[in-house]
């Protein structure tokens, strides 16, 4: 990613740096950290409300990011390291805050060693306050009925297996090799305060492996509803599925739009739930917290990321783009493969977004995510302007999250296979493609140079054809006088 970014002096801004640590942690561990969000808008004075920086380390904000130094010259690499470094540390922390009270909760000292049962205990309890988003009291309610958990939580019994899984594991690592100072836990199977927040850093990091086969199900259905490889599902159809079999595509027609996950650019078609944009929606983030969200994987992140290695600049030629895209697939689901849809359509938007920046495409703006959407539907979201649509989590957003029975059941009713046969371009399923760029990181000097260089070279190539044809001309010119001239005059201007 580095490497794509444009630069001044080797630095990136402000934009680039929020950019970069979204992507990392999205890439790594499908972390959503709050306040870096890409819909959120941010300015040079403002590094976004209800930012995880802010709120928990604004001397680091005060002194770092928003010095006179940084504003003026921009961020380096090792700036990006230590962002990354503290906003990990910063997750990590904000877990030992929940742990403790859990410890407290059930009146373990933080200095009591557990055994492998009482960590299981304390485990349970940290699982069910950290995955459901709810109030005091209905937390409460929760960790004294285990059966009510079993129901508000999906598969509760295997996560139990999960998280007690990780304490197994650490168990086992200290066995093969005992840290420093810790050879009593180690021997007597005893896990310690810090095990036990070790044990929690390890289930936030790797808890969406865990999870990727609940949205690779979510995905899998959605695909069976797309029918001509739109990436996108009629809401009839959506609701329709909710109301028959599948309880998780309940989510109200007002709440899809605020989510960005409803194209209702086509009269003709009808709304249409947005495939990728759905299955990244905060509402199916399996974990909210005040600093983070565990949501599903990004598949557009794996697919920019093979153009980012080979390029390894932020512009480049749409011919090297469309040679290195040609080669590339998108995995529909765990069987099956699909290439790239590259029709004429798709070459000619290509050139058109180049032109908007003097043939080349910036690999990190709005116009060339959104010809990745169309390039690979199912997989790359569709890219909203910035302030458009929310990040908001269903308890944020309200009761009416939810549809209700009476406004599914009326979607439902015009639910259809519309036309199996009706080819996929006489859907307009391109009409939500719209011309206006916004670039996700700061392309100013780099852009106006290459508008530079290839205003250069285009003046070059005028000059040197106008030398050609006046060269040609004045050729042509002589001739015609020569031949024209009496044989005295000639000589005498000879």
């Amino acid at each position: 990613m580095w490497n794509t970014m444009p630069k001044t002096n080797g630095r990136v801004d402000k934009r680039s740096l929020r950019y970069i640590a979204h992507r990392y942690f999205m890439q790594t561990s499908s972390l959503m950290v709050r306040g870096f969000e890409p819909t959120r808008s941010v300015n040079n004075s403002d590094w976004g409300a209800a930012d995880i920086l802010s709120q928990m380390v604004p001397a680091y904000v005060e002194s770092v990011l928003e010095s006179k130094h940084r504003e003026d010259n921009g961020f380096t690499m090792q700036d990006v390291v230590d962002m990354v470094l503290t906003l990990d540390q910063l997750i990590f922390d904000s877990e030992s805050s929940l742990l403790e009270n859990v410890f407290k909760h059930q009146k373990r000292p933080r200095d009591q060693s557990l055994s492998l049962q009482s960590m299981g205990e304390v485990l349970e309890e940290y699982m069910i306050t950290w995955m459901v988003d709810a109030s005091p009291e209905d937390q409460k309610l929760l960790l004294s009925n285990r059966s009510l958990a079993s129901q508000v939580l999906p598969h509760f019994e295997d996560l139990m297996k999960f998280a007690k899984g990780r304490a197994i594991a650490l168990q086992y690592a200290r066995q093969q090799s005992t840290p420093k100072g810790k050879a009593n836990n180690a021997l007597t199977g005893h896990f310690s305060f810090d095990d036990a927040h070790q044990v929690v850093g390890g289930i936030t990091r790797n808890f969406q492996s865990y999870w990727q086969s609940e949205c690779n199900s979510m995905k899998n259905a959605l695909v069976s509803m797309d029918k001509h490889g739109t990436g996108r599902v009629p809401l009839s159809l959506f609701y329709n599925t909710a109301l028959d079999s599948d309880w998780r595509f309940g989510e109200s027609e007002a709440y899809l739009r605020e989510l960005g996950a409803l194209d209702e650019s086509s009269k003709w078609r009808g709304a249409s739930v947005i495939i990728p944009n759905y299955l990244q929606a905060t509402s199916n983030c399996i974990v909210s917290t005040p600093h983070y969200l565990v949501c599903c994987v990004n598949e557009c992140e794996t697919l920019l990321g093979e153009i980012e290695s080979a390029i390894q600049a932020p512009m480049a030629l749409p011919s090297t783009i469309l040679t290195l895209v040609r080669n590339m697939t998108s995995q529909t689901s765990l069987d099956d493969d699909e290439p790239a849809h590259l029709d004429s359509h798709m070459l000619k938007q290509l050139d058109e977004v180049a032109k908007n920046h003097g043939g080349m495409v910036p690999l990190h703006g709005r116009l060339f995510a959104q010809w990745l959407h169309f390039v690979f539907p199912r997989e790359c979201p569709f890219p909203h302007k910035t302030g458009v649509v929310s990040a908001l989590t269903p308890s944020q957003y309200g009761d009416s999250f939810i549809a209700s029975k009476d406004d599914m059941a009326e979607h439902a009713s015009r639910a259809s296979d519309m036309d199996v046969a009706v080819n996929k371009d006489d859907l307009q399923w391109m009409s939500q493609w719209s011309p206006d760029e916004e670039l996700s990181v700061d392309y100013g000097d780099l852009n106006r140079s290459w508008q530079w260089h290839l205003f250069l070279v285009a003046a070059g190539l005028l000059l040197a054809a106008a030398g050609f044809y006046g060269g040609v001309f004045n050729k042509i010119t002589s001739k015609k006088i020569v031949d024209a001239t009496p044989t005295c005059l000639h000589s005498h201007y000879v």
